[in-house]
């Protein structure tokens, strides 16, 4: 009974499908308590890469978990339809860019544009999502386009407007040349890498003064803008000669360094010290004559405090228009006010205006060049380099942002950081650090929010104001837009091509009142959705007090804690006064194997579905779930990871299905009855430890699900599966095959058992894996009895099942207890058969154990698993160490030790060995010794137990050769040595496994019945097989279902012969048949 899991988690899609799974469920759940999970939209203008299919996941166990409790949850997907990264496709389609081509063109029609790809691949994404076993509804999705949504973000808008929550500024905003848009400051923190920029010193000669002040810049680009130098009213500059030029320099000096390049050589000398305060007022020479007219009242030194000793010359070139500093410095100084904005020749495309003629027409990186080039002409330029530095791009068009004047409209948010970050600790972060320093510290360092956008495919601010912006009103419904317009046709679409032309008689006089030309930032879309996906509060206005708001859940990737999470939090907080979600999962991200970002381009990642395909999409969620990236850290995907969890995980949860399928219609042979499933009624150690680990993992479960740790849930339930495979079945192999010499009764309740653990993993691991959990819950269903399938409201699907609950009956603490003793000996065991190279098919004589007395009480009533399974013939219990030659051992990090003890480092080392065993287990008593009146405690030494060498027990004691294997509380010595007398034992236990083997190649199953039979084809040594095989027949009987007959090569036979193969056993030949009874 082979499986392919890909192609049975195809089956599965179609079984959901037939049986409309997902809405059957939620009408399951219908009218119990919500579990609300929130959608974060993604784009469908691209394909779903990893980083999706991980939030999927996420996304997708959590909400079936609280299904399967009992919840009603509601998952609705949701899409990004506005903004930068639509408008910016089409861009690049169109070839257009800036405002005159969108208006040449016209709005409708570029709407139109932006309208046809912005659902591109959303059949894509549907196939893909539900190929990855997600259940979400994209039939009532919500998409930021949809005319309720834009309604809804208008009326929070309106809601903040009316609380004094919104104002327009004259502000220094991130802009992006590429998009032709100011970007929030969050958006402008979201791209920020390395990148190489001229680095120059210019001097300004002072008037009436024979000395230039020295300033340093990597935007040359601005100063052409020049209009004030900023020096700091406290700091010391110095005047110094240069001897070389004969000119004289002021400037910091420990900006010296800049200006030569080996200091110790440079010929210069420092003439006089000069604070700050002093240089105020000082005029001096403009680079530039663009704006002398107009602001001649300029180019001189004002004060400014945020000018930084150890940053430059200490002399900060001012370009108002193009940074906040030197905006706020300016307005200050009294230089600049709203009613006169500074100087600002640089269009919405990065390009020079007509206002600096000499650069007209050339984008401003680009004319860095040109400007170095006549400053060094002009002899105003001292040293032209290039700086590494880290600078900030645009999130969409990865183009180097500038910072540029813009007046615009802001939401306020630094008067909100107190409530939002006391709104904060009532909400769970998992991984917390992301909460507790990523998170808070972006809130508490928020700026307020630029909201608008100089753009079309957008929601448009719903402001309609006077020419001189003395009247503005602010619209929250498209009802209230037509009474205050008078508009009276449809409006069914509420994008600019729509609205623009519809004007508001103003009630001031001022004639019509014109909607301002900005859309919405498509962040404050997305952090509309709590109530703008519900059209709120126009429709759903109950429910969604009722529990639609907060979510009880989100989860997206660690990039969003300056995105999505950041403005969800601030307009939940400013328009409900709390915050909009109460449990959060923070992934990492997802790189290639090599740890670069995953590029189509670079082709350094398997393709998604490629993977789904020869793997399954159980095996790539286990993969990713259980990987470094649910605790916020990044995980290198490798395809071999997903491999492994086939081989290790998946497959051995489907053999133990097998298995039981297997002694299932075995114990139907042998009893003439129909296993039917009961809850077990057993005594059996194993049985009750199986069960108990199983109560363990629930309850563990319950607890970890709760606070949202994925990360140590899926550990807890990959450990049942290895103690199913790995102990229970293997241990129990003969009881669950009915070869244990017991009664019927007892193969019943091993088989309840496993089918117990069976059912309770399906359902425990259906959140997790939701097509092998399904796959296996219909082939155990038919081992139902018909009372038990009468208590399920719908037993069609595990999905549809409530999640497992903890049995306190079942709890055992002292067989676990013992079973894990059992489970230590063993393990200790097989790691010193391993050390020698010692298969387990070959016999040994002696395993003592060392322990405490609750150790060896607890092997003693388990020991005959131990001796099945390390293949040994007798076990010895004891606690005398000293008997076995077992020493303690003082262990010393000496690094460690030497930095603290310094010189008595060696008197130590010298000493360590005169140590007796007496002081050292009385270290391990108190924790404390004092060597030659040098007192050590806690780590400073680790005591270590350790088999001497000269112990007459070890070696040459009969033959004994003693391999040990130590953990903290347990000892085992394994003797190695070959004994003669365990010879045969070695034989029959190999001769056995190759029959096994056999019957496997053979494709027989434990209820075919068949003849095994050898004969002997070489025998040097002289080896009785027939009596050695005659001697064993109860062990052959018990464990291959049958007497192993002799047979004679000679003449013809007529058996039908199954598989004859000849095997080679120590220096004996012998031929092994199978043949049909």
């Amino acid at each position: 009974m082979s499986i392919n899991f890909p192609q049975a988690e195809e089956d599965v899609v179609r079984f959901w499908r037939e049986v409309d799974a997902f809405q059957t469920q939620l009408r399951l759940t219908e009218g119990r308590q919500r579990f609300t999970f929130y959608d974060g939209p993604p784009f469908a203008t691209g394909l779903p890469h990893y980083g999706h299919l991980l939030t999927s996941t996420i996304k997708d166990i959590i909400p079936r978990y609280w299904s399967m409790k009992g919840y009603h949850v509601v998952r609705r997907f949701g899409w990004d339809t506005h903004g930068l990264p639509i408008e910016y496709e089409i861009d690049k389609t169109l070839g257009v860019s800036g405002r005159d081509a969108v208006m040449k063109m016209g709005i409708e029609k570029y709407n139109a544009e932006c309208r046809a790809i912005v659902m591109r691949y959303a059949t894509e994404w549907r196939q893909t999502i539900e190929r990855l076993g997600r259940w979400i509804d994209f039939d009532n999705d919500y998409k930021s386009m949809d005319v309720t949504f834009m309604e809804s973000c208008w009326w929070g808008f309106k809601q903040l407007f009316d609380k004094d929550q919104v104002y327009r500024a004259y502000q220094i905003m991130p802009f992006s040349t590429a998009l032709c848009t100011p970007l929030s400051h969050m958006e402008s923190k979201q791209n920020e890498k390395t990148t190489q920029d001229p680095a120059v010193l210019v001097a300004f000669p002072v008037q009436g003064r024979d000395v230039s002040l020295i300033i340093y810049t990597t935007t040359p680009w601005t100063l052409p803008s020049n209009l004030l130098i900023a020096a700091h009213p406290n700091l010391e500059y110095v005047e110094i000669l240069d001897e070389e030029s004969g000119k004289k320099y002021v400037l910091l000096e420990s900006g010296l360094s800049m200006l030569y390049k080996d200091k110790k050589k440079a010929k210069y000398k420092i003439v006089s010290k000069i604070r700050g305060k002093d240089m105020i007022g000082w005029k001096y020479e403009p680079l530039f004559r663009y704006f002398v007219d107009q602001f001649s009242d300029c180019f001189q030194v004002i004060g400014a405090d945020y000018v930084e000793a150890d940053e430059g010359t200490g002399l900060v070139h001012q370009a108002p228009a193009f940074g906040q500093e030197d905006y706020d410095a300016a307005v200050a100084a009294g230089f600049i006010h709203p009613k006169r904005l500074p100087p600002c020749p640089v269009d919405e495309k990065g390009l020079f205006t007509a206002e600096v003629a000499d650069y007209a027409g050339q984008y401003v990186k680009s004319a860095d060049k040109a400007i170095i080039r006549d400053l060094k002409e002009t002899g105003r330029l001292l040293v032209a380099t290039q700086v590494s530095h880290v600078d900030k791009f645009c999130w969409r068009s990865d183009t180097q942002l500038i910072r540029r004047a813009v007046s615009s409209w802001f939401i306020k948010v630094t008067n909100s950081i107190p409530d939002m970050l006391a709104n904060l600790e009532s909400t769970t972060w998992v991984p917390s650090f992301v909460k507790e320093k990523r998170f808070a510290n972006w809130i508490a360092n928020a700026h307020d929010w630029n909201i608008a956008r100089n753009r079309y495919w957008g929601t448009p601010l719903p402001l309609w104001v006077s020419e001189d912006y003395e009247e503005v009103v602010c619209v929250g419904s498209i009802a209230e837009l037509k009474e205050l317009s008078g508009f009276t046709g449809e409006l069914d679409d509420i994008h600019r091509d729509k609205i623009d032309n519809i004007t508001i008689p103003s009630k001031k006089g001022k004639g019509q009142l014109r909607r301002v030309e900005e859309v919405f930032d498509c962040w404050f879309e997305s952090g509309s959705m709590p109530y703008a996906s519900n059209h709120f509060p126009f429709e759903n206005a109950e429910e969604f007090h009722r529990g639609k708001f907060p979510a009880d859940f989100i989860a997206e990737g660690l990039d969003q804690t300056r995105g999505w999470f950041y403005t969800l939090t601030v307009l939940g907080n400013k328009l409900f006064d709390v915050s909009p979600f109460r449990a959060v999962i923070v992934n990492g991200l997802v790189l290639a194997e090599d740890g670069k970002k995953m590029s189509k381009s670079l082709k350094n990642y398997p393709d998604p579905k490629a993977v789904i395909d020869k793997y399954g999409s159980d095996a790539l969620r286990l993969y990713l779930i259980n990987s470094p990236v649910v605790r916020g850290e990044p995980l290198r995907f490798k395809e071999a990871g997903v491999k492994e969890v086939v081989a290790k995980v998946l497959l051995p949860l489907w053999n133990s299905y097998r298995f039981f399928y297997e002694q299932a219609a075995l114990f139907k042979k042998t009893t003439g009855s129909d296993f039917v499933a009961r809850l077990p009624e057993t005594t059996n150690v194993m049985d009750r430890w199986i069960l108990a680990d199983c109560q363990s993992m629930l309850q563990f479960i319950d607890q970890e699900m709760a606070g949202y740790r994925l990360y140590t849930v899926v550990p807890r339930l990959l450990l049942v599966i290895d103690n199913l495979t790995n102990w229970y079945i293997r241990f129990n192999r003969k009881r669950l095959k009915g070869a244990a010499g017991l009664d019927s009764r007892d193969t019943k309740a091993a088989l309840d058992t496993l089918y117990q653990v069976l059912f309770t993993l399906v359902r425990a691991l259906a959140p997790f894996t939701p097509f092998i959990t399904e796959h296996i819950y219909h082939l155990l269903q038919p081992y139902l009895s018909d009372d038990v399938l009468s208590e399920f409201e719908d037993a069609r699907s595990v999905h549809f099942l409530a999640f497992p609950t903890v049995q306190e009956s079942l709890f055992d603490e002292v067989i676990q207890r013992k079973v894990s003793a059992m489970q230590k000996v063993i393990q200790l065991g097989r790691t010193a058969r391993e050390r020698q190279t010692i298969p387990l098919k070959t016999p040994l004589l002696t395993l003592v154990v060392i322990a405490d007395a609750q150790h060896l009480a607890d092997i003693e009533e388990l020991q005959t698993y131990v001796k099945e399974e390390l293949n040994i013939r007798e076990i010895v219990l004891t606690n005398d160490e000293e008997r076995y030659g077992i020493h303690l051992e003082a262990r010393v990090d000496w690094p460690n030790l030497g930095k603290k003890l310094k010189r008595d480092a060696q008197v130590v080392r010298k000493a360590l060995p005169d140590l007796t065993q007496e002081e050292l287990r009385q270290y391990l008593k108190d924790e404390k010794i004092t060597i030659k009146g040098i007192e050590l405690e806690g780590s400073d030494l680790t005591i270590v137990r350790v088999l001497a060498k000269d112990n007459p027990n070890v070696v040459g004691n009969d033959g004994v050769q003693y391999e040990p294997s130590f953990s903290e509380d347990m000892i085992v010595l394994l003797d190695t040595a070959a004994h003669p007398e365990l010879v045969d034992d070695g034989i029959a236990r190999d001769v056995i496994t190759r029959v096994q083997k056999m019957r496997k190649t053979a494709g027989l199953v434990p209820t075919d019945d068949i003849r095994m039979q050898y004969h002997v084809v070489s025998n040097p040594d002289g080896v009785s097989f027939e009596t050695l095989v005659s001697t064993r027949q109860s062990q052959f009987e018990s464990t291959v279902r049958g007497p192993l007959e002799p047979f004679s090569a000679a003449g013809e036979t007529t058996e039908v012969v199954i598989l004859q193969e000849e095997h080679v056993v120590s220096n004996l030949t012998v031929l092994l048949r199978l043949c049909r009874v």
